[in-house]
Order: C-alpha cells, then sequence, then structure tokens
C-alpha cells in the first residue's frame, strides 16, 4: 500500500438511544481521521508541517490507536496490553518514531485497535466501571465513549490543519 484510502464515511445518526448515538460518533470520528489522511502516501503523512511541533498525521493515527488500546483494552477490559508504538506510557513514541513501520501496517495496527476496542465494548453496559482505575478514579463505559469522542475530534482538528498545510485540502 503506497497511499491511505478512507473508507467512505457513515453519517452519523440523528435519533437513537445513548448507546447507539455515542456508538456513531465514536465511529464517525474515527473515519473522519482517515478521511483526512486520504490519499496521502508515507512521506507525506510523516510531514510536520508546523515548526514548532512533532504533529504529523502518520503521529496522531499512531497516537489514536494508542489511545484504543489504553481505554478499551487495558482500562475497561483489564488486558495487559503491549502498545504498537510506544516504549514507555508517558513517551511520545507514538509522535517520534515514524520510520519504524510502514503505512500498511500502520492502518492495519489502527483497524485492529478499533476492532478490539468494540469488541471489549459489545454488549457491556455503559455505567460498567473499568477494571483498572484511571489516575485513581473510578470511570465507567459512558465516560470512556465520551472522552474518546473529544480525543477524536480534538485530534480531527489537528489533523485538519496539518492536512492544509501538507496540500491545502480541507474539509469536514
Amino acid at each position: 500500500m503506497d497511499r491511505v484510502s478512507a473508507p467512505e464515511r457513515q453519517d452519523q445518526i440523528y435519533t437513537g438511544d445513548e448507546r447507539a448515538q455515542l456508538e456513531s460518533w465514536l465511529t464517525f470520528y474515527r473515519e473522519t481521521l482517515l478521511f483526512k489522511c486520504d490519499g496521502l502516501d508515507l512521506e507525506q503523512m510523516k510531514q510536520r508541517p508546523i515548526a514548532t511541533s512533532k504533529l504529523s498525521l502518520l503521529g496522531l493515527l499512531r497516537h489514536l490507536t494508542f489511545v484504543e488500546q489504553i481505554w478499551f483494552e487495558h482500562l475497561f477490559a483489564g488486558v495487559e496490553v503491549t502498545p504498537y508504538y510506544k516504549s514507555a506510557p508517558s513517551s511520545d513514541d507514538d509522535f517520534d518514531n515514524l520510520d519504524e513501520l510502514g503505512l500498511e501496517e500502520t492502518l492495519s495496527n489502527y483497524d485492529a485497535a478499533i476492532a478490539t476496542s468494540r469488541r471489549c465494548a459489545e454488549g457491556r453496559y455503559l455505567g460498567e466501571l473499568t477494571a483498572k482505575p484511571w489516575r485513581y478514579r473510578e470511570v465507567d463505559l459512558r465516560w470512556i465513549y465520551l472522552h474518546m469522542i473529544e480525543e477524536y475530534a480534538r485530534h480531527c482538528g489537528h489533523a485538519d490543519v496539518v492536512r492544509e498545510l501538507i496540500d491545502g485540502e480541507t474539509g469536514y
């Protein structure tokens, strides 16, 4: 694979129960991140067009792969995970070591992390607490969905600016 090819984005739902709406918005933002990368090759994905920042589209994709692993698989399900890109939890390896994997492997890891997240949450009650606390706090699955939506929304905003600086492409 030499370029990112984003799937068709699903429109979020406008009515329905709480779970369906949370899942819809999270899916929308997961796909939006790929939409921001659509058509770019690996070298473009690695570009850091903001001189004072480590932000790149590849770094954002890798970071959100890590975020999926930590919130759903590690904290909610209680599974000990080996993060794809981090040597230590507080490291910036997801933004730094951009040459360790190719585009196909990076996208495959992103897809796998999302699939695992979905399996971890499937059929679980939104009020169910995480198996592991976060910063000494109990949080529930509902909070994780809300946090993931805001995390993706914030980083999709970053991705929008980075993409525009790479080739002028914009869009919601």
